[in-house]
């Protein structure tokens, strides 16, 4: 009798575990999807990105139709690769345009997610000026605005928090209130927190910070680890944080973010069997309204041309590689709640 109830609870928890998966899903720019639909997801990238400031960015800064025209050929380039899913990482104050993706989404059919928070690196150029005499609930209040109501009335909603820190051990009063706000935000909404990070140090502050406001770390993404350490890579993963390592670039040879740097540490994260906690991308793109025509455009192509082909020479299954384009990121971008137990 006792070993019948073993296999009901088995099943029943087996079938649960099934039922929640499905549940579980991501807000792009035109509405919720079940994470089953993300396909292969590049979860760092760009098409616009206005570099002149917060007191001076807006709309008026750039012709949608221009940039559509700039962007497109790059993303129906990508589609051809595979790429079902885009995370677009520009923030607000910086180039963030809801309905430009939405129309980049209608007329490519990839799933296009943009998001809420604020950018704080280059002493704060991209806050908001209303920000610096607000508290981390205030802030908090804006970005849950827009999760539930949309961005700016456009009806496009964000489907995860992008905030950015200095690189220093200790944080500016400034990025530890943001870090709060986006720890107030996920407790909100289930929105996970992707934070432009780089070196260790900052990491793990943000770390500590997000456990003593309760949040756990499965709900941070470590933005630009490439610029971190090998250990702090174990130390963060093997606490459930995310390590996203997302500026692959094929010219950069040996260099961190270079095929042999690439190949070299995802060989070594798999014999530590820890694949299962890396994101990749390769922060590429974008049109700059401040460059004539946008600037040097960059495709998303190099992954699927260059590091894909290398990692499977190198002993990399399909099934690895699945692991990070499409596994990975529908667990780390679910919308989901994660308090630390």
């Amino acid at each position: 009798m006792s070993k019948l109830i073993i296999f009901l609870v088995t099943i029943f928890f087996m079938i649960s575990c099934s039922q929640n998966l499905k549940q579980e899903t991501l807000i792009t720019v035109k509405g919720k999807i079940p994470v089953e639909e993300m396909g292969i997801s590049l979860i760092h990238e760009h098409i616009l990105v206005d570099f002149i400031g917060a007191d001076s960015t807006g709309y008026h800064r750039w012709e949608k139709s221009k940039v559509i025209e700039r962007a497109l050929p790059f993303l129906m380039e990508a589609k051809r690769k595979g790429v079902n899913t885009f995370f677009e990482c520009t923030p607000a104050y910086l180039g963030r345009d809801p309905l430009l993706l939405k129309e980049l989404s209608e007329k490519t059919g990839i799933n296009i997610v943009t998001n809420t928070g604020y950018y704080g690196v280059r002493d704060n150029k991209y806050i908001p000026k209303h920000a610096f005499d607000e508290t981390s609930e205030d802030i908090a209040k804006v970005w849950i605005e827009e999760f539930n109501n949309g961005i700016e009335g456009s009806g496009v909603f964000p489907g995860f928090i992008k905030i950015a820190v200095e690189r220093k051990d200790t944080l500016s009063p400034m990025h530890v209130k943001i870090v709060k706000a986006a720890a107030i935000t996920h407790k909100a909404t289930g929105l996970t927190i992707v934070s432009h990070t780089g070196t260790d140090g900052p990491a793990f502050t943000q770390l500590e910070i997000l456990k003593i406001e309760g949040v756990s770390p499965e709900a941070f993404v470590w933005t630009h680890a490439q610029d971190g350490t090998f250990e702090g890579y174990m130390k963060a993963a093997k606490q459930g944080a995310w390590i996203s390592l997302d500026n692959f670039n094929k010219n950069n040879f040996d260099k961190p973010g270079g095929i042999d740097w690439f190949v070299e540490l995802l060989t070594k994260l798999k014999k530590e069997n820890m694949l299962h906690k890396i994101l990749i991308s390769h922060d590429a793109g974008w049109y700059d309204p401040g460059q004539e025509n946008g600037g040097n455009y960059r495709s998303y192509n190099d992954i699927f041309e260059y590091l894909i082909p290398t990692l499977k020479k190198h002993g990399f299954s399909q099934e690895d590689i699945d692991l990070l384009l499409i596994k990975n990121p529908q667990r780390a971008y679910a919308v989901n709640i994660k308090k630390m137990k």
